[in-house]
């Protein structure tokens, strides 16, 4: 791993206007191999980005929530094959949405229970209102609030198909942190401070950060009307009336290493084990049984993401990870687990390699081209040799 060409390619996006500021750090079993951070936290600012540079990691929270529930698992508190109506009736009275009568939903009772399984590998049938016109809609003509309000609301929306029959992106993971506040006896945000953050030394990593984190947090920007950024007018709500397991955390790159080296470890780190080695290792093996992914996602409200495109290579998806199901040349090995956040925060796991890693800014819509660009060139810098 050449650091000073990384060095380069991550002050280069930020000198081109590309990212208001980055923070990357890379790791493997043993510890920190590489931590760069560049540019600052506003573009209307001169306050410098930081190691503990706070982000809103949006759906990088799904892994940690996922993790957690698989904690549950392993105590028996929870089964992968476990009827969400057992532990949650409400779920139950979602039914499904088999399109519409002009303004009005046609909607109709499910068959098939939805398990813990479907919630951990996205094959609910739950959905979200950014990259499904059905879902959108169905805010749009019922008032029924998206996941952005932090209304408990927006889970009352219908699914889109029975369960197992395909993956689909939503809110999957926010109903699953539901699930481990009912079982758990605790809300969320202590649930994963007390098993999660703290065994492993995350204490930046919150669903409510304080003041003080909040003067570390980097601002969100908008790169839809091209360079130069600007500031968004979107944000996460500041009071939300649920912890949501989908999207809500925030955190720091230093913090979210130190959780990925312990999936690298098997599910320890300095002596503290939050999951055991079978576990890590059934959550990144291919859960699907058959559902399909989708060819690439297709934005509806293009203010929040762009079009993403499938990737060339075979993939599958665990137990809350996306998987790499064959070696990417000159990057990351086949059964390396993934995932992103909205605001254009990236990781992923390569057991095969030993290597973890991550790229963070805030930038709206999702998979913007300049961060691509960058990533890709940090990823190829870190397999470099």
């Amino acid at each position: 791993m050449d650091t000073a060409v990384i060095d380069g390619r991550l002050a280069q996006a930020v000198s081109a206007g590309a990212l208001p500021g980055v923070v990357a750090m890379v790791g493997d079993r043993e510890g920190t191999l590489y931590e760069g951070v560049h540019g600052r936290l506003s573009v209307d600012g001169d306050e410098p980005a930081r190691a503990d540079t706070m982000f809103w990691i949006a759906s990088m929270t799904k892994p940690v929530v996922s993790v957690a529930a698989l904690q549950m698992i392993e105590r028996g508190a929870l089964e992968l094959e476990q009827p969400v109506t057992d532990i949650l009736p409400a779920f139950g009275e979602l039914a499904i949405l088999d399109g519409f009568d002009g303004d009005v939903p046609r909607l109709r009772a499910a068959t098939r229970p939805v398990t813990v399984r479907h919630l951990l590998t996205h094959t609910s049938g739950c959905g979200y209102w950014f990259d499904n016109a059905d879902v959108l809609r169905y805010h749009r003509v019922t008032g029924v609030p998206d996941p952005l309000s932090g209304s408990a609301e927006m889970l009352r929306v219908p699914r889109l198909f029975e369960a197992g029959e395909r993956w689909e992106y939503g809110t999957s993971l926010d109903w699953l942190g539901l699930a481990i506040e009912k079982v758990g006896g605790t809300d969320l945000d202590t649930h994963l401070r007390t098993d999660v953050c703290e065994p492993l030394g995350m204490l930046d990593t919150t669903f409510a950060p304080s003041d003080a984190q909040r003067d570390r947090l980097m601002a969100i920007h908008d790169a839809r009307a091209g360079r130069p950024l600007s500031l968004s007018s979107i944000a996460p709500p500041k009071e939300s009336e649920i912890w949501s397991g989908g999207g809500g955390l925030y955190s720091t790159a230093v913090d979210y290493l130190r959780f990925m080296r312990a999936l690298l470890r098997g599910g320890e780190l300095d002596g503290e084990r939050v999951l055991r080695p079978e576990t890590v290792e059934l959550a990144f093996t291919d859960q699907l049984r058959g559902a399909p992914l989708p060819n690439g996602s297709h934005t509806v409200v293009p203010e929040l993401t762009n079009d993403v495109p499938a990737l060339p290579f075979k993939q599958g998806f665990g137990l809350g990870f996306s998987l790499m199901l064959e070696d990417v040349p000159g990057m990351r090995r086949a059964g390396t687990g993934n995932w992103a956040g909205l605001c254009n925060s990236y990781f992923w796991v390569d057991h095969a390699s030993g290597l973890a890693a991550t790229l963070m800014t805030q930038i709206l819509p999702f998979f913007d081209p300049g961060v691509v660009q960058t990533l890709l060139g940090f990823e190829a810098a870190v397999y470099a040799g």
